[in-house]
């Protein structure tokens, strides 16, 4: 059962002070470790020798960031992309290794503060809660990125086949058991999974199968059946005066999601709505909420795409899919939804508490990243509930085209309290994403309507692995410091 956080209070005072977590990840001790754990954040293409070349070498936190930053200049180098904090619109070439990179984003007094932060260890900041609490697993690092997005300049389609292919590999042997090793598929999950094993994976990191090979089989068929035993004992009081309210708003919003060929046809417009009726009616400490509906969208998709041939996840046609195979696909959904909203319940309560909470959490973090965009929204009366709310209560669903997502729940699957925690900082960095056009904007008008229609409808692989090896950063930077936060 979902339990408050002492977090909500701390934020929503007007002299909000973000504490020090209480619980201290395990400090990387060399720079082979942390190399190891985070390259693959970036997909770096650093040659392996050079990093054991390098593993002697003493690890502190500037090293630590200055590392990351290296390496997402280096990897917008290669690719031809500007960095998170430039421009959105793409360089034809890059830039020249005689060119000094660009600082990041923000303060660079960052540095600093997280090397103290790991350093010194304040005796008052152990009692004290901790509402940007720091993971404790670390992205592992893996051989290629996913979705086949690397560019044909850097890698010959052959070399990248084979990359692909030995990454593939080691998520079978990985799946293939007897016992799967969560925390392993967790660390090579963070930077995609391949499409072949992807819906095994989200079943495993999600927590709806176990980890032992042979119990699967049969908790598959007992949560199926156990599924269908809540339709055959709750559906048809659908159409019952005291859900006829919640089913009637269920039925309105279907239509509304995208993608529209997915949604439009019949058979997934009814197994939407059981599913979204019977979550529902089995938490009526939240009930219902806009917002739920679109999270069914990436569960199903993933796991019908074990079935069908579909080019494109927009494209997803069911009508030659098997009845018994869309049945248990429900189930499958059904569930796994049901986990991921068990750990951001309190997004979806009386008033939304936890959305306000982040909300407010977000308008902090990006005041002290660039106070110049946080400054531009205040002075342009822009207020972050204006367009983040909808950032929380649909995680980004609706700001990115579903392949995105799909990417992008890889890895918030991969992360402890990735759709809770580190959604957050994927927020920041979103934000920050478009600076440019954001200071370019003098007009209250046109600022929001900027922000609520952001120009990402080209978006790949590649774009959402920047995202997240930016909000990586943010995340190492200020999980450990919430001495950044102070005025």
């Amino acid at each position: 059962m979902w339990e408050p956080q002492p977090v909500a209070g701390s934020l929503l005072k007007s002299t909000a002070k973000m504490p020090t977590t209480p619980v201290k990840a395990k400090r990387v001790s060399t720079f082979q470790e942390f190399e190891s754990n985070t390259s693959d954040a970036w997909d770096a293409g650093e040659d392996d020798d050079e990093l054991l070349a390098m593993a002697a070498e003493s690890l502190n936190s500037e090293v630590v960031m200055e590392t990351a930053n290296r390496v997402l200049r280096n990897h917008s180098q290669r690719q031809g992309r500007p960095t998170l904090q430039e421009g959105p619109e793409l360089q034809q070439k890059p830039r020249p290794e005689a060119e000094p990179p660009s600082p990041p984003s923000g303060d660079l007094r960052l540095v600093k503060s997280v090397s103290e932060s790991h350093t010194s260890c304040p005796a008052e900041s152990a009692s004290d809660a901790a509402p940007l609490q720091r993971s404790q697993s670390l992205p592992h690092a893996a051989t290629v990125t996913l979705g086949g997005t690397s560019d044909p300049s850097t890698l010959s389609s052959s070399a990248l086949s084979e990359r692909e292919a030995s990454r593939l590999d080691k998520f079978k042997q990985l799946l293939a058991g007897p016992n799967t090793d969560l925390e392993e598929l967790r660390k090579l999950s963070w930077s995609g999974i391949p499409k072949p094993v992807r819906p095994m994976t989200w079943k495993l990191l999600s927590g709806y199968l176990p980890a032992n090979v042979d119990r699967r089989p049969a908790t598959l068929q007992r949560k199926q059946k156990e599924y269908f035993a809540f339709i055959e004992h709750y559906y048809d009081s659908r159409n019952d005066e005291v859900h006829q309210d919640t089913y009637r708003q269920i039925h309105i919003d279907i239509p509304r999601m995208s993608p529209e060929a997915l949604i439009l046809q019949p058979k997934v417009t009814e197994i939407f709505e059981r599913i979204l009726f019977i979550w529902a009616i089995r938490h009526p400490a939240s009930g219902y909420v806009q917002g739920i509906n679109d999270l069914v969208t990436p569960f199903f998709v993933v796991f019908i795409c074990e079935y069908i041939e579909a080019e494109e996840v927009d494209t997803v046609d069911v009508s030659g899919v098997p009845a018994e195979v869309l049945r248990n696909i429900e189930a499958d959904t059904y569930w796994c939804m049901s986990k991921l909203l068990d750990g951001i319940q309190d997004n979806y309560t009386f008033a939304q508490p936890g959305i306000q909470m982040k909300v407010k959490m977000l308008e902090e973090l990006v005041s002290r990243i660039d106070e110049q965009v946080h400054r531009h929204l205040d002075q342009h009366e822009v207020r972050y509930l204006q367009f983040a709310f909808r950032w929380m209560n649909n995680l980004l669903m609706r700001e990115v085209p579903l392949r995105c997502t799909i990417r992008l729940w890889d890895t918030y699957q991969s992360e402890p309290e990735g759709f809770s925690h580190f959604h957050l900082y994927v927020c920041a960095a979103f934000l920050v994403r478009w600076r440019k056009e954001i200071l370019e904007e003098k007009d209250f008008q046109e600022l929001l309507l900027f922000l609520q229609n952001l120009p990402t409808a080209h978006w790949d692989d590649e774009d959402i692995s920047l995202l997240l090896a930016e909000a990586y950063r943010l995340k190492f930077a200020f999980a450990d410091a919430p001495n950044h936060y102070k005025k």
